[in-house]
């Protein structure tokens, strides 16, 4: 009647002595009672290392995360004072640059200046001079010559001094001015 063997009036699942079924359900509770209790607690005692673990790396992660935002920040901070601070040294160069120009411009003028005044210093000296030699020389001769035409001696220097002066005062004012 009973097509499998072992088979009990209840069924293939249920044991054919009710003391197997106790010993059965026992057993389950011992067994369900040492993996709760010695099982269990190592898994979950594994699972909270790993959650830890994890939860550490994404602590450490967004720390390093938060680091390299701050360190990025200062980089900028400081590249834009660095920027502003090469803005200012070049301005200060051109100014100074300018300034040392008009320095030099002034002391070349300053230079051409006294130049051209120790030229005319020189100048008139030379001028002086020639006037002085063309007096004496220019005096000399017109006393020769007056004396030759005349047949006597110009002895008298105040006379022909005064006669020499108006000579060459008249030569001058008839020369071209420059």
């Amino acid at each position: 009647m009973y097509p499998l063997e072992g088979s009990g009036p209840l069924g293939p699942l249920l044991p054919d002595h009710p003391s197997e079924f106790i010993v059965g359900i026992v057993l389950f509770f011992v067994i369900f009672v040492v993996i709760w209790k010695v099982i269990m607690p190592r898994f979950e005692k594994l699972y909270d290392e790993r959650t830890d673990s994890i939860r550490g790396g994404i602590e450490r992660a967004e720390s390093a995360q938060h680091d390299a935002e701050v360190a990025l920040a200062q980089y900028r901070a400081k590249l834009a004072t660095a920027e502003d601070e090469a803005s200012k040294i070049r301005d200060e160069a051109k100014k100074a640059g300018v300034a040392i120009q008009a320095d030099m411009r002034a002391q070349a003028q300053e230079e051409a200046a006294r130049i051209v005044a120790a030229a005319r210093v020189q100048i008139d000296a030379e001028r002086s001079e020639a006037m002085e030699s063309l007096r004496k020389d220019v005096g000399s001769m017109a006393t020769t010559l007056a004396g030759r035409i005349l047949g006597e001696a110009l002895d008298d220097d105040t006379r022909v001094r005064r006669t020499v002066d108006s000579f060459i005062y008249s030569l001058s004012k008839d020369a071209p001015q420059k």
